[in-house]
């Protein structure tokens, strides 16, 4: 039963991220007005906004204009749903201060991530955010070992080594390709994103993100959906794989030995 409810809570957070996601976008306030069709502007009520359930009611369209509603709706949704469910069979029980802090984490990495797909921008906001519960958290994140000191040193080092990395990568990206191959969000995510992997776990995150986004660019190229050469967002698979290493704790270079 308290599953079901933590999936339930996890769909409702989902439904609250969207609404950041577009008002983000759109550059207007969170809290007001209330929820609104995007197309149409009109109203939505309650009963048109229960998380997934409405969107299936409602054939994924809006009930006052029949425009169809963005599948993006009921997938961050879901997407919340499941990582909230996973998170607490993981740490729910036995380190809750983390499962918290990882929550609030990932629901942070949603965020960045669709905004990143739907117009290759990252806001540096949301990155000292998931900096700020990285660091405050890092004594009771099970990547980091020693005293609280220690803990925090791996959070700090991990920011450092993180963002640093990004920057060597569009150094190079910049002169082998005489263009910017990742942008600046991208370097401050990743400060970002180290404040919980640290500085060993940033290797194992971009080897993992650019695993993912190699394979996401090649099915593109295939399906003739992208050019060879053109750019796409590095967020969205720097996101997955963090969240990736912290579940599994995946040790890239130790397989190796």
């Amino acid at each position: 039963m308290i599953l079901i409810f933590i999936f339930i809570i996890g769909l409702c957070i989902g439904s609250f991220l969207n609404v950041v996601i577009y008002r983000t976008e759109k550059d207007i306030s969170i809290v007001s007005p209330s929820s609104f069709c995007p197309q149409c502007k009109s109203p939505i009520k309650w009963y048109d906004n229960i998380p997934v359930i409405s969107y299936l009611i409602l054939g994924g369209k809006c009930r006052n204009c029949k425009n169809r509603i963005s599948y993006w709706y009921p997938a961050v949704e879901l997407l919340s749903a499941v990582l909230t469910t996973v998170l607490f069979l993981k740490w729910g029980y036995e380190n809750t201060f983390w499962f918290v802090a990882a929550t609030l984490i990932s629901y942070v990495l949603i965020v960045v991530s669709v905004i990143d797909f739907k117009t290759m921008m990252l806001s540096d906001l949301f990155s000292y955010i998931i900096a700020f519960i990285g660091i405050i958290s890092s004594f009771y994140n099970p990547l980091f070992e020693g005293n609280l000191y220690s803990k925090i040193s791996s959070s700090v080092l991990g920011i450092i080594a993180g963002a640093g990395s990004i920057y060597l990568l569009m150094k190079i990206g910049k002169i082998i390709y005489k263009k910017d191959a990742v942008g600046d969000g991208d370097m401050f995510l990743m400060g970002a994103i180290g404040s919980f992997v640290g500085a060993k776990g940033i290797i194992d995150v971009v080897i993992i993100a650019s695993f993912l986004g190699a394979a996401y660019g090649f099915i593109l190229i295939i399906t003739k959906k992208l050019e060879r050469f053109s750019y796409i967002p590095f967020g969205p698979f720097l996101s997955g794989a963090s969240i990736i290493k912290i579940y599994f704790n995946i040790k890239i270079l130790n397989l190796f030995n």
